[in-house]
Formats: C-alpha cells, sequence, structure tokens
C-alpha cells in the first residue's frame, strides 16, 4: 500500500513513523511533512487544505491512503474531494467534522443523542457572556465556537479573564460549567457504522508544572492511563460513542476516521469535554508507540466499512510517555530560528526516540525550531517509571536556546504504580 501522511507535525511524526513500522506499506509520502518525517517519507510542499491540491498529488503518486493529520484539512473538505476522487482517506468529510469544527454543534449533537456533557450556553455578545458566567460560576470555563490550535478554552477564576477571553474570540463562544475530576483521552475508529477503541491516555494541557500557565496544544502524554477505571472504555463506548454515530447517521453525515474523546472523570461519572475529528497531539504519540497492529490497514478500513472483520487491536506491554520540548515564550509567541542540538544524542538512548514538532531545515542543513511545540521525546519501558526515565534522560540530550518542558510529565501515575 502506497500512504501519503497530511500535516508536519508532532502527529504527523508519529503517523509516518508507524506506518514505515508496517510491512504492508510500500511507500511513504508526507506534505509538507518536516525533517524528522524526511528520514522515512518523502515530502511534498503543497497547501493541505486545499483538496484540488491534495487530489492531484494522491493520484500523482497513486496513492492507496491518505491520511488527515490536522483539523484545518477536515474542516476545509479535504476528506470529501479525496473521496470524490476514489482515493481512501482516514479523516471525517467536512459535516462530519464539525464536531471539532464548531463547539455549539457538538454540543447540540451530544445534547440530542444524550451523550453526558457539561451544561454550556452559546453566547453570541457580551451581554450573554457575562449572563452564562454569572449562571455557572467560577472556575469558568469559556470556548471560542471555531478552530483554534488547542488554544481557544480559557479555564479561570478570573471573571475579567474570562470575559476577555470570550471578546478575543471574536464570535461565537460557549460558556460552560466546570468540570470536576481528572482529564483522560479515549481514541476510537469509526468506519460509521464499527467503532474501535485504542488504549486511554493522559495528557498535559497547561505550560508548566503543577498544571499552571497557560493552556497550550499539549506539553506532554502517556499510555496506558493505570489509574482509569476498570470498564471505563466500554462505559464510554456504550454512552457516549455509539450513541454520537448513531445520531451523526441520522444527520446524514456519516462519520468515518476518528473520534477523539476528551473526558472529565468527575464524581458523577465521565462526562465530555469535547469532541475532535484527528487524532490528538501529544497523546496521538503514546499510543501509537504501544499499537502493535499493522495500522495502515486499519486505517483503510474506516474508509472501507472494514472495521468489523478487525475484531480487535493488539497492544505492547508496558508504557510511553512522551514530553514536549516547547520554545521560548510559547504558548504566546515563540521564538523561531534557533538552532536545535543533540538530536542524535537523544535518539542514541536505549527506548527513546525523537519526533519533530515544529521543526525546519536551517541553512546550513541543521535542524532549526519553526513552532511553539518543537519537539517530542518518546520514552518507552516495562512500566512507567522507566518510560519516563527513559523520556526524560533522551530530554536532556536536547540543546535549544530559551526553551523549556514540563518536569512533572506522568510523575503522579508512575509514583503511584511504585507505592
Amino acid at each position: 500500500m502506497k500512504a501519503l501522511v497530511l500535516g508536519g507535525g508532532g502527529r504527523e511524526h508519529a503517523l509516518v513513523r508507524a506506518l514505515s513500522l508496517d510491512p504492508g506499506i510500500t511507500d511513504l509520502h508526507s506534505a509538507p511533512g518536516n525533517p524528522g518525517i524526511s528520514e522515512l517519507a518523502e515530502n511534498h510542499v503543497i497547501n493541505v487544505t486545499d483538496g484540488l491540491a491534495v487530489t492531484e498529488l494522491a493520484a500523482r503518486i497513486r496513492a492507496e491512503l491518505v491520511v488527515i493529520g490536522p483539523e484545518a484539512p477536515l474542516v476545509a473538505g479535504v476528506a470529501d474531494a479525496l473521496r470524490d476522487r476514489g482515493i481512501p482517506v482516514f479523516g471525517p468529510d467536512r459535516d462530519a467534522a464539525r464536531l471539532e469544527g464548531s463547539k455549539a454543534f457538538a454540543k447540540e449533537v451530544m445534547e440530542a443523542a444524550g451523550v453526558p456533557t457539561a451544561k454550556a450556553r452559546v453566547c453570541r455578545n457580551a451581554g450573554q457572556v457575562a449572563e452564562a458566567l454569572d449562571a455557572f460560576g467560577p472556575p469558568y470555563v469559556v470556548k471560542d465556537d471555531g478552530l483554534a490550535a488547542g488554544k481557544g478554552v480559557v479555564v479561570t477564576e478570573d471573571r475579567a479573564a474570562a470575559e476577555r477571553h470570550a471578546r478575543e474570540c471574536g464570535g461565537r463562544v460557549v460558556v460552560e460549567e466546570f468540570l470536576d475530576g481528572p482529564e483522560v483521552s479515549l481514541f476510537v475508529l469509526s468506519d460509521g457504522k464499527h467503532a474501535l477503541p485504542l488504549l486511554p491516555a493522559q495528557d498535559f494541557k497547561r505550560a508548566h508544572d503543577g498544571d499552571l500557565g497557560p493552556n497550550t496544544g499539549g506539553m506532554g502524554a502517556y499510555a496506558p492511563v493505570p489509574w482509569a477505571p476498570p470498564g471505563l472504555t466500554d462505559e464510554v463506548m456504550g454512552s457516549v460513542v455509539r450513541p454520537t454515530l448513531v445520531e451523526m447517521n441520522r444527520r446524514g453525515a456519516r462519520y468515518q476516521g476518528l473520534l477523539y474523546v476528551g473526558l472529565a472523570l468527575t464524581s458523577k461519572g465521565p462526562r465530555v469535554v469535547e469532541f475532535n475529528a484527528r487524532f490528538g497531539d501529544p497523546e496521538t504519540q503514546v499510543i501509537l508507540d504501544r499499537l502493535s497492529t499493522p495500522v495502515g490497514a486499519v486505517l483503510q478500513a474506516t474508509d472501507t466499512a472494514g472495521l468489523g472483520a478487525i475484531g480487535s487491536l493488539n497492544w505492547k506491554p508496558g508504557a510511553a510517555v512522551t514530553v514536549v520540548v516547547a520554545a521560548e515564550n510559547y504558548p504566546g509567541d515563540p521564538v523561531k530560528g534557533d538552532l536545535v542540538h543533540g538530536l542524535d544524542a537523544a535518539n542514541a538512548l536505549e527506548g527513546a526516540y525523537v519526533l519533530h514538532a515544529g521543526t525546519a531545515w536551517a541553512p546550513d542543513g541543521g535542524v532549526k525550531a519553526n513552532g511553539g511545540r518543537v519537539l517530542n521525546v518518546v520514552g518507552t519501558g516495562a512500566d512507567l517509571r522507566q518510560a519516563r526515565d527513559r523520556a526524560y534522560e533522551a530530554a536532556s540530550r536536547i540543546e535549544l536556546r530559551g526553551s523549556f518542558h514540563r518536569t512533572d510529565i506522568a510523575e503522579r501515575a508512575a509514583a503511584e504504580l511504585q507505592d
């Protein structure tokens, strides 16, 4: 099978890496890719939100599977364009991708499907925002209705900060009640009829240790989640995933691809925080590391109604932890252009490797920072403690002026296992 992966971040590097390990994949391409991806796939420079450009590239290289990594091409209808050309694609079409493209639409679907989630109000002006904040009280949760690259949500005790975020969104916002309890991510593959869950994972959204600082696209993740309640996956498949797929079918928006279910494990049970229409970042990096089933045919099956024949997935024993190395000033206005050193040393560590998330080639042939989240350093091991130790040892070998990373990724989960 010839495969094309759209995107150029850490999630896409993880997808390319997983596909490169699949003996059924004979040829790998990426657009636009990044320096790390170029070691495994041929990169192509195109606009990945342009359906015509993507279909022309896919047809030219005779792709038998196009994997759409980021959300923007999905919301732009790139999957529709590929399906219209008869090219198998991993990712929902434009109408189905509205589950991520509009928080208000997602809430509407959840309500219709009876999915447990936070109470919410869709607000169109400052007066409605003020009324909603009064109704729900602190901590205040304000979400941009549209795509915001993982940074459109503010959770704060500061009423003025909540109102300011609503103004800065510049359009509709969703104000919600705060959900107590830890958060867990569950990814589910769907062909519109059958659904297949992946391993739950936990990611860390705040920029700094102790869950302090602004929200980011994600500063690290780990899998599996040893403290997750028994039967969590089955419960979520029954109360969230299947009702949502049925409701989407009822609306004529068959859901094919990956449904990301962000959960809060509240005192009243699991509640949906958000839906995404693609693999989450950086959870993908650890989940795909643990998957032992060859990934190519599984992703293709979401487009060909073939998930029912797959049945279940196989997973490697042990654990994986990923630590994000971020550029100075991330998530505000990250510094770009500084050289990255130590990649070979980090990759040389047993049980660890580096995925490129925001990098580009430097004029001298080296690698430079070209985004907020620059690298994902993945550590693997027999348990979370060993995986975590390896991830941080590898991260310590990376040199990038002004960069930073959280030092507490998977710390509590690893400590609880040790106890």
